[in-house]
C-alpha cells in the first residue's frame, strides 16, 4: 500500500454544466434504486440516469493521475472492459469528482483529450466538480465502480478486482469483480459477488 495520502481501502475547461442529483443522500445499498443524477457530459451531452432506464449502467469513479487507475489503463484492461460493456448495450459513465487543485481534476476538453490518447471509450464523461454524484454514491476511490441494472437497481458496488496494488501483472490473476458483474447484470443474472471493498487513490471531494 501507497502513502495514506493517496490511497484508501474503501468499506464499500471546468465543469461542462451543473450536475445535479435529485435523490436523497441515503448511502446506495445493492437492491436498491441507484441514486438519479442528471447533467451534461464533456461534449456537451445531457445525461439523466432516469433516461438510461431499461439498460445497464457502470459508473467508473476515474482520475488519471492515480497510479491505481493507471494500472487498468495503462494496461488496455479499461478500455477493453468497456467495449465489452458497449457490446453487451451497456452505457459506461465515468465520473471524475475531485476538486480543483486536486489530484485528478480536469477540464471537460482535458478529459476528451486524455480518453482519446487512452483509445478508451466511455459512452460519457461527467465533471463532478461539485462532488454531487460522488458523495451521493459514496465513491471514495478511483476506480470505484458501480453497475446498476436495466431496472434502475444498483446491483454491485465495490473494487474492479481483487488485488489491490498498481502492478499490470496482478490483473490476470486477479478475480475481475466489475467484470463478472456487468456480464452477469447483462445477462440478467445477478452477480456472484455484490459488494466488494474497493481500491485506490482517496478522491479529494470540494469542502
Amino acid at each position: 500500500m501507497t502513502t495514506r495520502r493517496h490511497v484508501m481501502l474503501g468499506t464499500a475547461g471546468l465543469l461542462a454544466a451543473p450536475v445535479l442529483v435529485t435523490t436523497a443522500r441515503a448511502a446506495p445499498a445493492v437492491g436498491s434504486p441507484a441514486p438519479a443524477f442528471e447533467g451534461t457530459d464533456t461534449k456537451g451531452a445531457p445525461i439523466r440516469l432516469a433516461d438510461l432506464r431499461g439498460k445497464v449502467v457502470v459508473l467508473e469513479w476515474w482520475n488519471h493521475q492515480c497510479p491505481f487507475v493507471g494500472k487498468h489503463y495503462g494496461s488496455g484492461n479499461m478500455q477493453a472492459l468497456q467495449k465489452e460493456a458497449a457490446a453487451r448495450g451497456a452505457v459506461w459513465i465515468a465520473v471524475q469528482s475531485s476538486a480543483p487543485g486536486e489530484q485528478g481534476f480536469v477540464s471537460a476538453d482535458e478529459a476528451n483529450a486524455l480518453m482519446t490518447r487512452k483509445s478508451a471509450t466511455p459512452a460519457h464523461v461527467l465533471i463532478d466538480t461539485p462532488g454531487r454524484i460522488g458523495t451521493a454514491y459514496r465513491a471514495s476511490v478511483t476506480p470505484h465502480m458501480y453497475v446498476i441494472g436495466p431496472d434502475g437497481m444498483l446491483r454491485y458496488m465495490g473494487g474492479i478486482d481483487s488485488i489491490a496494488s498498481t502492478r499490470v501483472e496482478d490483473i490476470a490473476r486477479a478475480t475481475p469483480y466489475a467484470r463478472n458483474a456487468i456480464l452477469a447484470v447483462s445477462e440478467g443474472r445477478a452477480p456472484a459477488e455484490t459488494s466488494t471493498r474497493p481500491y485506490g487513490c482517496v478522491i479529494k471531494y470540494a469542502a
